[in-house]
């Protein structure tokens, strides 16, 4: 079994990638685990003390300036939880759920937030054990943190909530009997220090943003596709034009574009057959481009926040101070999940615009619809319209949801991200984009059926062929959307970029 050995600063997102799905087990650095200890031994002085710190002997929220006495403590814990334990709505996906646990895990074996390392060792057993709380997806406004998500999360550890073990569905109890992990009774700082954080809308976004450096090179493999079918014409990707501008996502693109249809007999020279192309094929550097650096700007907003310390308050035992400040403020996150969403969305709307011009015949020199018999047979035109109902769904989600804001805890929490919103938002955009450029590839494929027994360029060439052991030629009407499906998994599972990077190398 692969592990991955966390100390809360060096966690990257191919990590959480392969402990989310591809199930690596987690250990904490001895670091780590000293850092742990030596926050909790701080803790359980100022509780022996009764000194009045916020989280620690105080209420939350609104409740900050109510006392809690030492015995309390843990009752307090406990309520905290099991009170905070609002969320609604459909589960998160497994997957999400272990990127959350794995999140939260290596922002507390950062050592600023009190828990006790017994504490931190059950939550990591129950990720490495596959023992995943069933976490309804709504309910986090993104500041103070997550708290419902991940309060719903934590009450497995409790013993209660449910939880998914080995596929089935059971009470959170009976899930940690069966793994064999022991129910965990909080103490002092504990729950807060496992709720208040923006892991919810970072394991969401974490995933997303791997998926979309994905998305990005299947746009450009399909679009040279697209490109081929259609006769484009490849002046307008020699990178002098791109150097003259000098935006490194359009001179990434325009390179990937040029090897992947490099010996092609398709393709064409300025005035070969027309002096320039429509814009969804001339402006494919410049759009894709724009996308791949905004994907690259939010992941390096992400790659910082899977490291983050988001509590509040932060523990400082080497200066024996406790500060209560906004590090579970998801703003960063909710401003960089909408500027995915709205990435990926333009994507989607040009791979839309281009499959337009491989159906319609008066776009095109090709078959109307793609099909020889059209009349009886209608051929790609209503994936024409499935595609332009998704990007059409795409431009209502790409509304921002870090614009809002609605105050909360008696106005004394009165500005609030929407973070976790943005990133489900950005997921759903994300799935339908690579919806609509799977739909692309099925009309490109065909489109160069049509265009006889030539030769491809060297990447597109194995891209037809990885399509083809799939889905065949479309020679008269069959039910579309069982080969839409194949190709939009073969579009989310990576078989198309590595058939293109077998043939031309990695691309960027």
């Amino acid at each position: 079994m692969k592990h991955l050995v966390i100390d809360g600063n060096n966690l990257t997102i191919q990590d959480v990638v392969n402990v989310a799905r591809n199930f690596y087990e987690v250990t904490l650095s001895e670091q780590a685990i000293q850092k742990v200890r030596y926050a909790r031994e701080y803790v359980d002085r100022l509780v022996d003390e009764e000194a009045v710190v916020y989280g620690i002997t105080t209420g939350f929220g609104k409740f900050s300036d109510t006392f809690i006495s030492k015995e309390d403590t843990k009752a307090l814990q406990r309520n905290l939880i099991i009170s905070h334990a609002c969320s609604l709505g459909d589960p998160l996906p497994e997957e999400t759920v272990r990127a959350m646990m794995l999140l939260r895990a290596n922002a507390l074996s950062k050592g600023y937030s009190g828990i006790r390392l017994e504490t931190l060792n059950t939550l990591i057993e129950m990720l490495n054990k596959g023992v995943h709380p069933i976490v309804p997806e709504k309910g986090s406004l993104g500041a103070s943190g997550d708290l419902a998500p991940l309060a719903t999360m934590v009450l497995v550890m409790l013993g209660d909530g449910e939880a998914i073990y080995k596929g089935e569905r059971m009470p959170g109890r009976e899930a940690m009997n069966k793994a064999g992990i022991e129910i965990v009774e909080l103490t002092s700082k504990e729950g807060l220090a496992l709720i208040n954080g923006t892991q919810a809308m970072t394991a969401i976004g974490s995933l997303a943003v791997y998926d979309a450096e994905n998305l990005i090179k299947n746009a450009d493999i399909i679009a040279s596709m697209t490109l081929e079918a259609l006769r484009g014409i490849v002046n307008a990707f020699d990178e002098k034009v791109h150097k003259a501008r000098g935006q490194k996502g359009q001179f990434i693109t325009a390179k990937n574009v040029l090897r992947l249809v490099e010996g092609s007999e398709l393709t064409t020279t300025q005035g070969q057959i027309r002096v320039q192309d429509a814009y969804t094929l001339r402006c494919i550097p410049q759009i894709h481009g724009a996308s791949r650096d905004a994907i690259n700007y939010v992941k390096n907003i992400a790659a910082i926040e899977i490291n983050a310390a988001t509590d509040n308050p932060l523990i400082f035992a080497d200066q024996e101070e406790v500060i209560s400040g906004g590090n579970f403020h998801g703003q960063p996150m909710a401003l960089a999940m909408d500027f995915l969403g709205i990435a990926v969305s333009e994507l989607a709307n040009v791979s839309e615009r281009r499959l337009e011009r491989l159906v319609n015949p008066q776009l095109n020199d090709l078959p109307a619809f793609l099909t020889r018999k059209g009349g009886l047979n209608s051929g790609f035109m209503i994936t024409q319209y499935t595609a332009a109902s998704i990007v059409s769904e795409n431009k209502i989600l790409a509304h921002p949801a870090s614009v809002d804001s609605i105050p909360s805890s008696a106005n004394q929490e009165d500005h609030v991200s929407m973070g976790t919103t943005a990133a489900r938002k950005a997921r759903v955009m994300l799935d339908n984009a690579q919806k609509v450029i799977a739909i692309e590839a099925f009309a490109a494929s065909q489109a160069l059926t049509f265009r006889g027994d030539v030769k491809l360029g060297a990447g597109t060439a194995e891209v037809y062929k990885a399509i083809r052991k799939e889905v065949p030629p479309v020679e008269e009407d069959r039910i579309m959307y069982i080969d839409m499906n194949k190709l939009d998994k073969m579009v989310k599972n990576e078989v198309l970029i590595k058939a293109a990077e077998e043939a031309v190398g990695e691309l960027e």
